[in-house]
């Protein structure tokens, strides 16, 4: 009766994150023959992996929200309220994609991204010019992405990696970056630091990044019974953030409470995570080569 109690939310919450065509999806990812990026051997194919990744999408959606710019292109052109799952299924996918998938099927899906970003443009409220292809905007949203999936995996992944290791992960993140029109991205954990930092003048505490904020940590697009599991994971994205960070959105902080509750929180939810989707049957076999499976995964 366990079993299937959990095999069945197990199916529910990977066909949300991925899409109702999760198997046949993995598949074509892991099934097909070709040259790939990345090795099992490699720290992205970890952490990318790991169910700490719910966490850390959940944190890179609050940290990207900050810069106005950016929190214009995806209120004016993306429809997050109304369909965040079909978002996330498309961020996951390519995630998963460019990170497992054949060179040619990562090469198309930058592709892709890279059409959907000619045409989101526009003007803030108070004038300012948008472009998705920006470059000074791409590398924002690399970099609070990556500093994000890098900060749960060290925090509630169930391998954190070692610091040579780490700054392997910010310099192998940066193949799919450049691809997309990124210039120079940080090739290190210091590096990374060093960008986010001179980023800080230009975010803003909007009201549309405060309405981010509130419907990912008040209003999630979930059923009623897995409310309070989902609470473990964006309670614990939003303790993991930077103190300014936390105040810009409007989300309470006592520095010293945050601290002492974000750790087990994550941990216990990552690990619930990690739980459920063990029990969910994912192709095995890459060509002769067993494989681990990623599992799915919630991004930007």
């Amino acid at each position: 009766m366990l079993h299937d109690t959990r095999r069945a939310v197990a199916g529910a919450l990977r066909s949300r994150v991925v899409g109702p065509d999760a198997a046949q999806r993995a598949a074509e990812i892991w099934q097909k023959p070709g040259p790939r990026r990345f090795t099992a051997s490699d720290p992205i194919w970890r952490v990318h992996a790991d169910s700490s990744m719910f966490i850390g999408g959940i944190r890179a959606l609050l940290l990207q929200a900050l810069h106005p710019l950016a929190m214009a292109g995806v209120a004016d052109h993306s429809d997050y309220r109304g369909d965040p799952w079909g978002r996330l299924q498309r961020t996951s996918g390519f995630i998963a994609t460019t990170t497992y998938a054949v060179d040619d099927d990562a090469d198309r899906a930058v592709r892709i991204v890279r059409a959907v970003h000619k045409r989101v443009h526009g003007r803030t409220r108070d004038g300012r010019e948008y472009d998705a292809s920006d470059p000074h905007l791409l590398m924002w949203v690399h970099v609070a992405e990556i500093d994000s999936f890098l900060a749960a995996h060290q925090l509630f992944g169930k391998r954190p990696l070692t610091d040579d290791e780490a700054d392997r992960y910010v310099a192998q993140t940066g193949a799919t970056a450049r691809a997309l029109g990124v210039l120079d991205p940080p090739r290190s954990v210091a590096e990374l630091a060093d960008v986010l930092a001179l980023y800080r003048p230009e975010l803003e505490s909007t009201p549309e990044a405060r309405e981010v904020a509130k419907f990912l940590m008040l209003r999630p697009p979930l059923p009623l019974p897995l409310v309070p599991a989902y609470s473990l994971l964006s309670s614990s994205a939003a303790g993991s953030l930077p103190s300014w960070a936390l105040r810009m959105l409007h989300l309470p902080h006592v520095p010293r409470v945050t601290s002492m509750l974000t750790r087990p929180a994550g941990r216990l939810g990552a690990s619930g995570v990690r739980w459920l989707m063990s029990s969910v049957d994912l192709p095995e076999k890459h060509g002769k080569k067993s494989v681990p499976t990623p599992e799915p995964r919630p991004s930007i």
